[in-house]
Order: structure tokens, then C-alpha cells, then sequence
């Protein structure tokens, strides 16, 4: 079996040379959100945000649910890939970084697809729930506070439709999930949900090593 290649700066660079390229504003968004505190490592990176767009449109995802917006770049990629009148509820806490989401969004011509909600995660789910009831979502993008995950992914199985997918971002977490002495409150929970997902029954689910850790989980059964 060969082994899993090194991610080197210098063959991330080669990824973004021949991929697609971004336009003007999602380069201008990207090169904004690294100026932020922490911006560089919570922002996804764009061959991810690619890879999301491609979900939405292989999957013939209308409806898409967020959880975690920060700058919105992701939010702005699965937007465009989203059919003639389809919608991409997400949400977050930060006023501050989805003002600079709205923002691009305006820009790039797709905030009128994109239903921002503010206010805690837990609360938005919970009221998504009672608003449409389960099985509503095509796919779920899920890149929040680690804390939440288990709980997040709960939601998110209750939520998405039978055939639908749910992606959950960090789920390898800077290599801390095999590390024993790493047992801060983020660490475990990624563990937690990622043995969640691997004894699931309701799903079928795959992890790649791109980025920080990318699972994709097909919800299977109603």
C-alpha cells in the first residue's frame, strides 16, 4: 500500500496552480480573513471549499445548512454551486466576522440564497427542528466550536434527508486525536464524534486526510 503523501507548502501551491483558480473576490475574502486573529487557521482552505461546492452540486443539494459561518468563504462557495432557487441556511455567533460575510456575499451576487442566523448553534437547530420538523436538509457543513461536535452532528443527522450528506470538518484535529496526552475539552470531543460516526448505523461514512480532517457521512436510513 503506498503511503499517504506529505502535504508540503510547496505541493499546496501546486494544488492551487492547477485547480480551478478563485475569482477576485474570493482571493480579496481569503487574503482578509488571514489578516483576522487566528483568521489563517480557522479559515477552510480553498481546495476544501471546493471540494464543498462539488458536494452541493453532485448531490443535487437545494438545501443546505451550515453550522459555523466565521467570513463566510465556504458559506459563498457552496452558495454558488447551489440550483435556481436554493438555500443555504447558516449560522453562527460572531456579529462581527458575518458582517464581513455579508459583505462578500453582496459582492459575489448570492446573499440572496444565504439565510443567516445569529445566535448560539444549539438554539438555531432546535428551532430549524420545529420550524420544518426532520428530514429537510440535503447537506450539512459543519465547522464550529469543537465542543459542540457530538451534539452538532445529533442535529444534523436528525436534520438531513435519507441520501443526504453531512460533512464534518477538523476531524483530524492537527494530528492532537492520536496523541494520549492531548485531553483538552476540543480533543475529546473530536474523538468522541469521530467513534460516534464510526458506530452509527444510520450512516455510512468515509474520512480523508484533506486539510485538517474532512468525514463525509451519508445518512442511509430514515
Amino acid at each position: 500500500m503506498a503511503s499517504q503523501i506529505v502535504a508540503t507548502e510547496e505541493l499546496l501551491a501546486y494544488v492551487e496552480d492547477v485547480s480551478h483558480p478563485e475569482d477576485e473576490v474570493l482571493t480579496e475574502l481569503r487574503t482578509l480573513t488571514a489578516e483576522l486573529p487566528g483568521g489563517a487557521a480557522m479559515q477552510v482552505m480553498p481546495a476544501e471549499a471546493r471540494l464543498l461546492a462539488m458536494l452541493v452540486r453532485l448531490t443535487g443539494a437545494s438545501t443546505v445548512l451550515e453550522i459555523g459561518t466565521y467570513t463566510g468563504y465556504s458559506t459563498l462557495c457552496m452558495a454558488r454551486a447551489l440550483p435556481e432557487g436554493g438555500r443555504l441556511i447558516t449560522c453562527d455567533i460572531d456579529k462581527r466576522s458575518t458582517r464581513i460575510a455579508a459583505e462578500f456575499w453582496q459582492r459575489a451576487g448570492v446573499a440572496d440564497r444565504i439565510d443567516l442566523r445569529l445566535g448560539d448553534a444549539h438554539e438555531t437547530l432546535d428551532r430549524l427542528r420545529a420550524e420544518h420538523g426532520a428530514a429537510v436538509v440535503d447537506l450539512v457543513f459543519i465547522d464550529a466550536d469543537k465542543k459542540s461536535y457530538p451534539a452538532y452532528y445529533e442535529k444534523a443527522v436528525d436534520l438531513v434527508r435519507p441520501g443526504g450528506l453531512i460533512v464534518i470538518d477538523n476531524t483530524l484535529f492537527f494530528g492532537r486525536v492520536i496523541d494520549p496526552t492531548a485531553d483538552d475539552p476540543d480533543t475529546v470531543a473530536i474523538r468522541d464524534v469521530n467513534e460516534l460516526i464510526r458506530t452509527d448505523r444510520r450512516v455510512e461514512a468515509c474520512v480523508l486526510p484533506l486539510a485538517d480532517g474532512v468525514t463525509l457521512a451519508r445518512r442511509t436510513s430514515g
